[in-house]
């Protein structure tokens, strides 16, 4: 008997079921869309954040250490310590080396150029260097760190490159070779010394050839940029780096990531290890490089957890939103379905029924809007989600198996909070007044 009473209810009031269900399906469709989103975008966010520029560097430990006597610094002046070259590709052997995108080593050397012009800082890097560590192969440097530099430099066909021109690759314009003694004026400096790609420059009694015009926006207009190898010829000191650049993807901080690990017991040392902060990325980075310092670019690290918890904030407001939203419409409908059955609540109530037969008889058609509602709200919401993925972050959104029981008890606790109002009402029904239709 329980189970026709559902199912004519169904059949009867099909509009308002239907209504309903919609309103379900829509409020978990969202409801999944943004839970699965919010739960695979920290990668995604972070791997996009990366192409603002590195968020560490590394710099000679000894470059931190100040001597003072009285409040004078006594520290003789130097262009300070430098790294070891060839520890660089040990950065590959830390323990979240997946999470780090690429390095770029820098070593800045004061140069003279030819026709008496005034001296000039020459950059060496890596543009674009294959290295090994171990047995895996690997590319790292400046295309990779330094996304928003732009090059205007001669192609292999002799094509003057523009930036951001689909048809000039940035493999054969403007980039010098890392093994090649090429090299890029900034923007600013080769106009003042009316040069252009291709033309030669005089660099402290080197003719070097200038494959391409580098324009960033900041003191590397006024530099010139060169293979690290060349830098460190001209400086007379082989293997020498004056600091390091990395890009990593991090997690953003937490209490536990501030913390001072020589404080932690081993327990939480190996969680706090064990998780990407961008302080625990720069501990590792200290470990593999020897007398190093690493530290954070504080101000993109905070950037980054500023963007992914607003963003997750907002994903959570529009979720609960799409939900309200969901709940009230479930409650309109539902309160409308029962007060067209008060002739049927009255008459089950004067054949002797319970408030708890006529509210588990409600609960029950609730129940079942939910499961279906829920299911094919789970549906779209993963087909929505693949879509944001794809068009956002251009890449899938994966929806993990365990989403789909929260998502229908989700859909289970909003279906109910919506009819719990029109269902109490309908229990207090006085059957007299109900079979002579009167609410």
């Amino acid at each position: 008997m329980f189970p026709r009473l559902v199912y004519e209810s169904f059949r009867r009031q099909a509009r308002r079921k239907l209504l309903a269900g919609i309103a379900i399906t829509l409020g978990v469709a969202v409801a999944t869309a943004m839970i699965a989103v919010a739960t695979d975008i920290g990668d995604k966010i972070n791997r996009e954040l990366r192409t603002y520029g590195a968020n560490l560097v590394v710099t000679p430990q000894e470059d931190t250490l100040d001597v003072e006597v009285g409040g004078v610094n006594l520290k003789p002046p130097s262009d300070g310590a430098f790294l070891n070259e060839a520890d660089l590709p040990k950065i590959r052997g830390t323990f979240w080396h997946h999470n780090i995108v690429g390095f770029s080593p820098m070593l800045p050397v004061t140069v003279k150029l030819g026709g008496g012009a005034k001296d000039v800082t020459l950059v060496g890097t890596y543009f674009n260097k294959q290295l090994t560590f171990g047995k895996e192969d690997f590319t790292t440097g400046v295309r990779i760190t330094h996304p928003w530099w732009k090059v205007e430099g001669l192609c292999g066909d002799g094509r003057l490159a523009r930036p951001g021109r689909v048809e000039d690759s940035p493999a054969a314009c403007g980039w010098p070779d890392d093994n090649s003694e090429s090299i890029l004026v900034g923007d600013r400096l080769a106009t003042k010394l009316a040069k252009k790609p291709g033309d030669t420059l005089d660099v402290s009694g080197r003719q070097l050839t200038i494959s391409g015009i580098l324009s960033t926006g900041a003191s590397e207009d006024d530099q010139i940029v060169a293979p690290l190898a060349l830098a460190q010829q001209i400086l007379g000191k082989p293997g020498a780096v004056r600091r390091v650049y990395v890009s990593a993807m991090t997690k953003p901080q937490d209490a536990l990531a501030i913390r001072d690990p020589k404080t932690m017991t081993p327990e939480v040392y190996d969680r706090w290890y064990c998780s990407p902060y961008v302080q625990s990325i720069a501990f590792q980075l200290q470990e593999v490089i020897p007398h190093s310092h690493a530290e954070q670019i504080r101000q993109v690290a905070q950037n980054e957890g500023t963007v992914l918890s607003r963003i997750k904030g907002l994903m959570l407001l529009i979720t609960l939103a799409a939900l309200f939203a969901s709940a009230l419409a479930v409650s309109a409908a539902m309160a409308t379905a029962i007060y067209e059955r008060r002739v049927e609540v009255g008459l089950m109530k004067a054949l002797g029924a319970g408030h708890l037969v006529v509210s588990a008889i409600f609960f029950a058609e609730a129940l079942l809007l939910a499961l279906v509602g829920g299911v094919a709200g789970f549906s779209a919401g993963a087909l929505l989600a693949r879509q944001i993925g794809r068009s956002i972050f251009n890449s899938q959104i994966s929806i993990e198996p365990v989403l789909f029981p929260i998502i229908i008890a989700i859909a289970v606790f909003v279906t109910f909070a919506g009819s719990a109002a029109a269902i109490r009402r309908a229990v207090k029904f006085d059957p007299v007044f109900a079979l002579r239709g009167e609410g």
